[in-house]
């Protein structure tokens, strides 16, 4: 009998009865919680009764151990400025394998926030580190607090019929980072030579994971409409996320995805369906049609590669991928990420 639940996010309808049950009482309960717990929003928003809000943020690392420390600032940046806010203190909650802990791995988890958060101007607030049984690999937890105007803040559900839909760099970025490095003996013995694993595991930073620059310019510059960062699930989960939390429907042209040669070549070798693979470096971005244009040019010129990949429809309209041969299907998307099956092996 195979277990009810799988490796990854829970479905985003199990998560809604939860919230309903156990949560919504307590939101209404206390009037400065602007945002709260929602299917697609990543980051609670709190009014602070001044001129801003507090956007907080708290995401877990699971999957990678190299470069783990990294990875956890980047992902939890990356939903606070897709609200439009500053990212300002960072907290961890670092997990580690009862069996496999040297001095070694705490100093580089620990260096690895450190410089992160000193690049981002982000104050390292506190946390907890344990040894912990049961685990075999690393699990760090951040927690990120930021700051917005109150004027100019973004939610993941401000998207609307009409808009479109905009991706920058293009998709499966960290999942070609996450399988170089933990599947490196792997790609060798499949003949890659160590050049392609070397660009592989430094999509981690080129084109890379975090989204800071593209969402600090594109919010700065233009009126956005929402952003949101497509993590676990890829880029699939990511636009249906975006589509609940705004009640609409969406219909995404396949062909427009930008999908890069090496991450191409992953996914074939490990079986994996590129638009479902975690992909944190892309941004998605909800803008006025009249503006979409302006705004990719805009980000071509800063060097960030955008492109338009759909529109929002009525909610009605559901979730529609044009597919390579002009085909409208039903666009197919788990909340449990491909990349969960290199880790099941």
């Amino acid at each position: 009998m195979e277990p009810k639940y799988s490796v990854g996010k829970l479905k985003h309808n199990e998560l809604e009865t939860l919230f309903n049950e156990y949560v919504a009482d307590l939101k209404f309960s206390d009037k400065r919680i602007i945002s709260g717990s929602k299917v697609g929003e990543d980051a609670a928003v709190i009014d602070t009764e001044g001129d801003s809000y507090l956007v907080v943020k708290t995401d877990p690392i699971t999957f990678a151990t190299d470069e783990i420390g990294y990875y956890v600032v980047n992902v939890n940046v990356n939903d606070v400025v897709c609200t439009g806010a500053t990212p300002k203190w960072f907290q961890s909650t670092i997990l580690l394998p009862e069996k496999k802990t040297s001095e070694h791995l705490i100093k580089s988890i620990f260096k690895g926030i450190h410089d992160t958060c000193k690049s981002f101007g982000i104050s390292v607030i506190g946390g907890h580190t344990e040894v912990t049984g049961g685990i075999g690999r690393p699990i760090v937890v951040g927690s990120l607090i930021g700051e917005v105007k109150k004027s100019k803040l973004v939610l993941t559900s401000g998207a609307e019929p009409g808009d479109d839909l905009i991706l920058t760099k293009g998709i499966f970025i960290e999942g070609t980072s996450i399988i170089a490095r933990e599947k490196e003996s792997i790609l060798k013995q499949k003949g890659f030579d160590s050049k392609f694993i070397e660009t592989c595991k430094n999509f981690l930073y080129d084109p890379g994971i975090s989204v800071y620059q593209e969402a600090i310019l594109a919010h700065s510059h233009f009126t956005v409409k929402a952003m949101h960062d497509p993590t676990e699930g890829g880029l699939a989960c990511g636009i249906a996320e975006m589509g609940i939390a705004s009640k609409t429907g969406m219909l995404i042209y396949k062909n427009k995805i930008n999908l890069l040669p090496e991450a191409q070549k992953l996914s074939k070798i490990f079986g994996l369906n590129p638009m479902g693979t975690i992909s944190s470096g892309s941004l998605l971005i909800a803008i006025e049609k009249e503006n979409s244009r302006k705004l990719i040019d805009f980000l071509r010129k800063e060097g960030i590669n955008g492109m338009k990949i759909g529109e929002f429809t009525e909610k009605e309209k559901g979730f529609l991928l044009q597919n390579e041969k002009g085909e409208i299907e039903p666009l197919k998307y788990s909340e449990i990420d491909e990349i969960s099956k290199i880790f099941n092996e």
